[in-house]
């Protein structure tokens, strides 16, 4: 590698049990069964302009002034649903027949701290090891140094709609 290239944003591929287990949990929200808060992401493929559907936790943050924000926390890294939604600009939530149209703006890393510090508390029992040893009790700076392989957007919901299956 010379001087001048950077190495690619990381991102940690499911293994094919992860893949698997990843469809299930999918099948589950989208047929109204939200295992411990997860629903189905569905956002607009960048190249082939099809809906992509995945699995995600959306975490619901209080800052500090006490206004409550939903964010989407990649913890695999640069995923294709991340690079989808960077193009997309949102896309929809799912659990069953409730649909959460949004827009979304990808947060700063400079900003993650409190909310990937809460993502880890409330999902690190799932996610830690995305996180290359970094979990809700490491350092603020230990935190900030892995925000930036952890995208994260901040969740503007249209509106809430009920569709059949």
């Amino acid at each position: 590698m010379s001087a001048s290239s950077t190495p690619p944003p990381y991102y940690l591929k499911g293994s094919p049990l992860t893949v698997r287990l990843n469809s299930v949990i999918g099948w589950l929200a989208r047929h109204g069964v939200s295992l411990m808060g997860s629903a189905e992401l569905s956002v607009r493929g960048r190249k082939s302009g099809k809906m992509q559907r995945v699995p995600v936790n959306p975490y619901a943050h209080t800052s500090d002034a006490g206004e409550q924000d939903q964010y989407l926390v990649s913890a695999r890294g640069h995923s294709q649903w991340v690079r989808n939604m960077r193009v997309a600009g949102g896309g929809e939530l799912r659990v069953g027949r409730k649909v959460r149209e949004f827009t979304v703006v990808e947060v700063p890393d400079a900003e993650k701290l409190p909310l990937l510090r809460g993502y880890l508390e409330r999902w690190g029992w799932e996610v830690n090891q995305y996180f290359k040893g970094v979990t809700a009790k490491s350092s603020d700076a230990e935190i900030l140094a892995a925000a930036p392989d952890h995208p994260v957007f901040r969740i503007t919901v249209k509106g809430a709609k009920e569709r059949g299956h």
